[in-house]
């Protein structure tokens, strides 16, 4: 009924927990783009079918939903984990839903992070346009007809939550994905979110995922 997909890329210390909140609950797949650490290892003693696929999470997640057998689509990220109930919210949904996300949550108890949950909830509300790090799921049926995600090394949430939400009705469940602080604490708060608009901000006016995903790179 269900299947996730998580893609890796020298995940080792976050993959366990990813595929431990959703294992038993659904089909569980972990697409590698050629990790040097021991994240495959990892993924398989969890329980996980891993694959492998070329570099790019774009394409990593389109490789995992075409190889996935359930009739719901779940795409968690490597460092994100679902709460306990996530498999009933999305089975629940009712038939003219098409897809949707969770609530974005970032672990940590710093207040700071707080007023970035706003900001996410606050967007799904008002544009229904989840990111990745929220869980997003969709129909099998409406990903295919939609064509999937591109094949994007970034912005392929985006891109394909902004397809989603042309084909029907959105859901937001209030259970929470559990995202890690690791890019806010290795970058900091504030300018780790003013880059992140930025990228956006590019990406809306029209540079390229691959030269988006450079900049990314140059400023992690």
């Amino acid at each position: 009924m269900l299947s996730v997909v998580i893609p890796t890329l020298n995940e080792e210390r976050c993959v366990a927990d990813a595929v431990g909140s959703v294992r038993g609950e659904a089909e569980v797949i972990v697409v590698d783009g050629g990790s040097q650490d021991a994240t495959v290892d990892a993924a398989r003693r969890t329980g996980a079918r891993v694959l492998e696929s070329p570099r790019g999470r774009g394409r990593q997640l389109d490789r995992g939903a075409r190889a996935a057998g359930g009739e719901w689509l779940v795409f968690l990220h490597a460092d994100t984990r679902l709460e306990h109930g996530w498999s009933d919210a999305v089975r629940g949904q009712p038939a003219d839903v098409v897809g949707g996300a969770f609530r974005f949550a970032v672990d940590s108890p710093r207040r700071a992070y707080r007023l970035i949950e706003a900001g996410v909830a606050l967007r799904c509300r008002l544009f229904h346009l989840p990111f990745g790090d929220q869980g997003i799921f969709v129909r099998r049926a409406i990903y295919g007809m939609i064509g999937g995600f591109p094949p994007f090394p970034l912005m392929e949430d985006l891109a394909f939550a902004r397809r989603l939400r042309r084909t029907g009705r959105m859901a937001f469940p209030p259970l929470r994905a559990f995202t890690s602080a690791r890019q806010w604490e290795r970058g900091g708060v504030m300018a780790t979110t003013l880059r992140n608009l930025g990228l956006q901000a590019l990406y809306a006016a029209g540079l390229s995922p691959e030269r988006l995903a450079r900049l990314y790179g140059e400023h992690a």
